[in-house]
């Protein structure tokens, strides 16, 4: 699992891949973080989370689209399913590679924290909080996102589905309120206000393994075929 997790962290980098997720995502976040802090004077760091989780949204298919739909498109998954490497070893190591990913870029923004410092005295419990959060949501975002890789060849559609998925999901809870626990992106939105609901955080890592169970399940499926 670890050697699966080394090689495809550093494709993220031989590639424009980790550079393109990391910086477009800091430079939204700058945008947000100028407008917070200068338009409306606020040194809420955690604040700039809400938005930050939007930008997630459209960003996190970057990562994952390409994990195992190349793969497939490339003709080297053949070789993964017939490796000594498991197919769960094999898809863990997919997936904390891009955890790795988002977690090097939630650490960047520790330097907006400190720019803060300087303004006002941002509450450090509550911005550790809402990263917290924001790392549950990334992961979930992350576990879909292989699971949408894993059921086609196309990167392109790999990452509509995850984009379509994640949309879906915020307009959930104008449905019916009882989609209103389903809707990933307001699970989120409580962790800005400092507190950690268990049941929300028992959700993200539920729907997280679920993902990843399904994604062992698709890759085993196409080795029993093969």
């Amino acid at each position: 699992m670890w050697a699966v997790m080394k090689k495809e962290f550093k494709s993220y980098f031989f590639s424009p891949v980790g550079y393109v997720f990391i910086g477009l995502f800091l430079i939204m976040f700058s945008i947000f973080f100028y407008l917070d802090v200068f338009t409306y004077q606020s040194t809420k760091f955690e604040y700039i989370f809400y938005s930050g989780a939007t930008i997630l949204t459209f960003i996190i298919p970057i990562l994952t689209m390409r994990t195992i739909a190349e793969e497939r498109k490339t003709g080297t998954e053949q070789l993964l399913l017939t490796s000594p490497v498991s197919i769960t070893k094999m898809v863990l190591g997919k997936f904390l590679a891009a955890v790795a990913i988002v977690v090097i870029t939630e650490l960047c923004t520790f330097m907006y924290f400190g720019i803060l410092c300087f303004f006002g005295t941002p509450h450090i419990t509550t911005a550790l909080v809402t990263l917290l959060g924001f790392l549950l949501l990334a992961i979930s975002y992350i576990s879909f996102g292989i699971l949408a890789s894993s059921i086609t060849e196309n990167q392109i559609i790999a990452g509509v589905i995850t984009i379509g998925f994640f949309i879906l999901t915020w307009f959930l809870p104008n449905i019916n309120e009882i989609f209103t626990n389903f809707s990933l992106i307001n699970m989120f939105s409580k962790f800005p206000s400092g507190q950690i609901d268990i049941a929300d955080t028992v959700t993200f890592i539920t729907f997280s393994i679920a993902c990843i169970l399904l994604t062992i399940i698709v890759m085993q499926r196409r080795k029993s075929v093969r």
